[in-house]
């Protein structure tokens, strides 16, 4: 069994994703991030096309990786010109990596009609330019670019370039599914012909999602003799993206039972997903397959009751194989399996005769039929359970609380909150200001709490959402209808959702904001309740 290589395209084709923008320093995060994931290269960009990617070839050269190799990214050298006085060819070989990757046109519409040169100097710049690159360099790939489409429409000279290309001694043909729009049985059938053609060349394979077919294609791909697989971790790239390295790596070893690198390292994959994502400055996409949070999050009282007797029964992989945990959320639709397993967690000598499970049961299904939405918001889920069990502490009270907005003319508005608390038996009251309604209050909120409490000082709020519910259980309807707030909120370790719900928009964000901070208070407590302890 051949080892597949994974060649990781982050750098280059992920930062052409619409809002993604990598700065040097994080460039250089992201490539040390994949050469502990155990990645085989990683493409650090076009070495002639930006002052960042030329800056980052000269810092990387400082760091000494453990797995990966670095590669820069080209293409053939200008038509008008030759391979030696090309600057971007020279522009590769000046950023000193040991492996090299350019592109080069398969499809005659783009020869003829973007480069404006005959066929036969497009092979003459695929042969000379490898040619050129090759004896300084430890590998040189050659990127076919727009290989399906141009097999498609002139088959005979896509595989002349692929030839030329060989003959000119690349080490991997990569075959590239640029627009994205290749089907899993066309790849097929095309790459059996290209292996007739071919014997001895090394095959790899670069897909775009554009027909949301990118991960299934570098699959089949390899079932039929590629070993050289190329992706973007999450997908990110151009238009639709590219192929998912979290899912292709994961369905190569664990169902394809193919070689890519150990299982410690794909047990890094969720971590590594999710801190490029928060590199890239984007939310982690909850749904994702093997590395989102949603992946193993089970709901359905008859799901989660299969699942605690054998997880196989609705887990397609133990979720540990990839770093993900399994989930269970409270809703609904949860049964005593649900509250079971979350009870276990903390508790683990639980009965489900236990009293304090139906009760917790029947409250959960009567507060979201008001609206609150448990499975989104765990960490109002975990208050309620404590309370229920009888663990939680009060750390606070509330007496009071009022707020103010006002606005004059054109200026901006005006927000002001007060809070009256009682904290270890004393009376406190503060105010403060804010950006709009809901930060005055958390600021006076914390104004109030933190002299009691210091750590609540690294804790943040993340996101902060409403929605104006309507169908539900006493709800009037209109402007009067139950707004739901969903707080996202974060500390140095983790993240924690809360939940809040009122016909008041101000209450329902008290609600989510005391919740958030009693989880804070309470996961950080080293006095809680001697039985919890994986908080």
């Amino acid at each position: 069994m051949n080892k597949i290589e994974i060649y990781d395209t982050t750098l280059r084709d992920g930062t052409q994703a619409e809002e993604i923008n990598l700065a040097l320093d994080d460039k250089i995060r992201v490539a040390r991030k994949l050469d502990e994931q155990g990645l085989d290269y990683i493409e650090g960009g076009w070495p002639s096309s930006n002052p960042t990617d030329e800056e980052f070839f000269r810092e990387i050269s400082n760091y000494s990786l453990k797995h990966s190799k670095i590669a820069a990214f080209g293409s053939t050298h200008n038509a008008k010109t030759t391979a030696d006085k090309d600057s971007n060819l020279n522009g590769l070989i000046a950023a000193k990596c040991p492996v090299t990757t350019i592109f080069g046109k398969t499809w005659d519409l783009h020869v003829t009609e973007a480069l404006h040169i005959s066929l036969e100097r497009n092979l003459e710049l695929v042969r000379d330019s490898l040619a050129y690159l090759k004896p300084h360099f430890e590998k040189v790939f050659f990127d076919a670019e727009h290989f399906f489409d141009g097999y498609k429409a002139n088959a005979p000279y896509a595989i002349e370039v692929l030839k030329a290309a060989h003959g000119a001694g690349a080490d991997v043909l990569v075959l590239c599914d640029t627009n994205g729009g290749t089907l899993p049985h066309e790849l097929s059938d095309i790459l059996q012909h290209i292996k007739r053609e071919l014997p001895n060349a090394r095959l790899g394979i670069h897909a775009h999602n554009d027909s949301e077919c990118a991960v299934a294609n570098s699959l089949e791909a390899v079932r039929q003799g590629a070993t050289h697989v190329q992706g973007t971790i999450n997908g990110f790239g151009e238009r639709c993206g590219n192929a998912n390295l979290c899912s292709v790596i994961p369905n190569l070893m664990l169902k394809l039972d193919e070689e890519c690198m150990s299982k410690e390292e794909l047990s890094l994959l969720t971590q590594t997903s999710h801190y490029i994502t928060e590199l890239a400055n984007m939310r982690p996409m909850l749904r994702q397959p093997f590395v989102g949070r949603s992946a193993f999050a089970h709901k359905g009282g008859v799901h989660v009751s299969a699942v605690l007797k054998d997880s196989r029964t609705y887990e397609h992989i133990d979720p540990v194989a990839v770093g993900n945990v399994r989930r269970v959320l409270l809703s609904d639709l949860a049964g005593r399996s649900n509250i079971m397993f979350m009870a276990q967690k903390y508790y683990e000598n639980m009965d489900k005769n236990d009293p304090c499970v139906q009760g917790l049961l029947a409250e959960i299904k009567e507060r979201e039929s008001l609206g609150y939405e448990y499975s989104a918001a765990e960490a109002s889920f975990l208050l309620l359970f404590f309370r229920t069990m009888g663990w939680s502490k009060n750390y606070f009270q509330l007496l009071r609380f009022r707020v103010m907005n006002s606005r004059e003319g054109e200026i901006e508005p005006y927000s002001e909150a007060t809070v009256m608390l009682k904290v270890r038996g004393e009376r406190i009251h503060s105010a403060s200001d804010g950006d709009g309604p809901v930060n005055a209050l958390d600021n006076a909120l914390r104004k109030a709490l933190e002299p009691s409490y210091p750590s609540l000082k690294e804790m943040k709020l993340i996101d902060f959402k409403v929605r104006v519910l309507s169908g539900y259980v006493r709800d009037t309807g209109g402007t009067a209808s139950n707004v739901r707030v969903l707080i996202e909120s974060g500390d140095k370790k983790d993240k924690w959702t809360t939940v809040g719900l009122s016909h008041n928009i101000i209450d329902a964000s008290w609600q989510a904001l005391v919740d958030s901070i009693n989880y804070k208070l309470f996961k950080d407590d080293p006095q809680k309740w001697p039985m919890v302890t994986n908080l």
